[in-house]
């Protein structure tokens, strides 16, 4: 049984060679980019053991690859005419920290590549973000950087945050998503809940809603607990009932299109540059991205994917805007 970290020695286990397994990085590995998108690890592992997560005892300790091998990386994919790099890992903001480096001077370095490309920045743990804030705000100003913000919270109690090892605070994640706004507006906001944590009472889902409704995430992914395999939570007791966690999952979700809606209103009538990114043939519709990330429908006939285009739009749903190229 091969784990991702030993993803190197497949062609050995086939050839049934001996094998002395050796952790390497995955930058340099053979690729093949079949889109416009490429996914372009940058970490493997984490350095937090969230009490419901797997993630920690699964992957192993925090491995941050080196620099030089993510741009290389990049400029192949940019070279094989890749327009989107999506930079991923367990938790993005913890990069560099066991090779002295941070997930700042890896985007100043991948923004210097030349090339017509965008960048997406995926997960960051609050935790690991708060020590590091102005200086990510800050490589977010280059305008490759999709303004695009992934910040799960899981809770909104202190509470129960504690109980999951989060090791930050709402209040936490309201600064954050504060200091984020302030320099850069109309950030897309993406978070994730978990509903039906142990002990989550109804004064514990109630403080959720309330910091739902005080950030006002563009994007909420909503998950019901569900007890994994060697984890602290799977021992916990205080089990909230399936029908309950079912009603606030519910709750929640009627409250978050209604805001996500609401948001998406907002841009109804501005035009933005985007970059077609998707091509939906069931419907006959192209997909775009602004530089917030914002999903664009499109259903014009003269583009391709690939292309940037000027869109005016029209109408606005909770998970996607209605686009019109002018």
């Amino acid at each position: 049984l091969l784990t991702p970290q030993h993803i190197h020695h497949i062609v050995d286990v086939l050839e049934n060679r001996e094998i002395e397994f050796t952790v390497k990085d995955k930058t340099g590995l053979p690729r093949r980019f079949d889109s416009i998108i490429a996914p372009i690890s940058i970490a493997e592992g984490c350095i937090f053991s969230c009490s419901y997560c797997i993630t920690s005892p699964a992957r192993g300790k925090l491995r941050s690859f080196p620099i030089e091998g993510i741009v290389r990386d990049v400029c192949q994919a940019v070279k094989n005419g890749c327009r989107e790099i999506q930079l991923t890992a367990q938790d993005t903001a913890s990069y560099g920290l066991d090779i002295n480096s941070d997930l700042a001077e890896l985007l100043s370095r991948v923004c210097k590549i030349e090339g017509d490309f965008k960048i997406r920045v995926g997960m960051m743990n609050p935790r690991s973000l708060i020590n590091k804030l102005d200086r990510i705000i800050e490589a977010y100003d280059n305008q490759k950087i999709y303004k695009f913000l992934h910040l799960p919270v899981q809770s909104g109690s202190n509470c129960i945050l504690e109980k999951m090892n989060r090791g930050y605070t709402r209040e936490d994640f309201l600064k954050i998503v504060s200091k984020f706004r302030k320099k850069h507006p109309e950030i897309t906001l993406s978070t994730d809940i978990i509903v039906g944590f142990p002990g989550e009472d109804e004064k514990a889902f109630n403080e959720t809603i309330d910091l739902i409704k005080s950030a006002g995430p563009d994007i909420v992914n909503i998950t019901r607990f569900s007890a994994r395999p060697f984890t602290r939570a799977k021992k916990m007791k205080e089990r909230v009932p399936t029908k309950v966690a079912k009603e606030r999952s519910r709750k929640l979700t009627k409250l978050c299109k209604t805001i996500s809606k609401k948001i998406n209103q907002r841009y109804i009538g501005k035009r933005y540059s985007m970059l077609i990114t998707e091509y939906d043939k069931k419907h006959d519709t192209f997909v775009g991205r602004n530089d917030n990330y914002k999903p664009v429908v499109l259903k014009d006939k003269n583009i391709s994917i690939g292309d940037t285009v000027v869109a005016e739009i029209i109408d606005a749903f909770p998970t996607y805007l209605l686009g019109k190229v002018i």
